[in-house]
């Protein structure tokens, strides 16, 4: 199996345990990393991808009215019925990855990896933060770091985890930071404060406005 379309099956399968017998109240809980969603809301952001991408509603992707438009579509659903839509979309959903280039679709797995943790932070179940899809999103997200240092002229930055090391941009390594590569993967997706980014161990300029590509928190998040 290509090991996008087993890392995406395997964020699916993982999302639909944790959320599949969830009551009104906890379906209703607002996920801390992303507090103008809730968890069904999450669901139905994951399961609009497949929908949208199926129907070629490909204008404005990955845009916040994109986003906000599966949400909204699925507000009168429950979490049960939009997981039915998941599970029936999934299967000629897996058929497309392999066609997908090799960045987007590692975007894909970025993005609903992002939200996986999400639902788990809504819910208070930590986990599968080594998984292949995590390795996937986080070397993607290592090429866009590296392409906002080559624009910055900033030189390479070595991203140091407990898996090795990663080189994001070109030339000569100016700064390195060190930290857990959850922790690295989450900063970059906006869930970490600039506090807690600069507060990681930096050999070099500290440059939180690389590492996070999505904008750093105003607050701290703990996970």
């Amino acid at each position: 199996m290509d090991e996008h379309v087993a890392a995406y099956q395997g964020i699916r399968n993982r999302v639909t345990a944790l959320t599949a017998s969830l009551g009104p109240a906890a379906a209703a809980a607002v996920a801390p990393a992303t507090p103008e969603w809730r968890v069904k809301d999450l669901v139905a952001h994951l399961t609009g991808v497949n929908a949208d991408v199926l129907a070629g509603n490909l204008d404005g992707a990955g845009s916040g009215p994109w986003t906000a438009a599966q949400v909204e579509a699925r507000r009168d659903r429950s979490v049960e019925e939009i997981l039915t839509e998941w599970h029936e979309l999934a299967g000629p959903f897996a058929e497309l990855i392999p066609a997908v280039p090799e960045s987007p679709r590692s975007q894909l797995i970025f993005d609903a990896m992002t939200h996986e943790q999400d639902v788990r932070g809504a819910l208070g179940v930590p986990g599968a933060r080594d998984e292949a899809a995590t390795a996937i999103g986080f070397a993607w997200a290592v090429d866009i770091v590296g392409m906002m240092r080559d624009g910055a002229g900033a030189g390479a930055l070595c991203l140091r985890t407990e898996h090795g090391d990663q080189v994001a941009g070109t030339g000569d390594v100016t700064a390195t930071v060190t930290a857990d590569r959850f922790e690295l993967y989450r900063a970059m997706t906006g869930r970490r404060s600039n506090a807690q980014i600069a507060a990681f161990e930096w050999d070099g300029p500290v440059a939180v406005e690389h590492l996070a590509f999505l904008p750093a928190r105003s607050t701290d998040l703990v996970e």
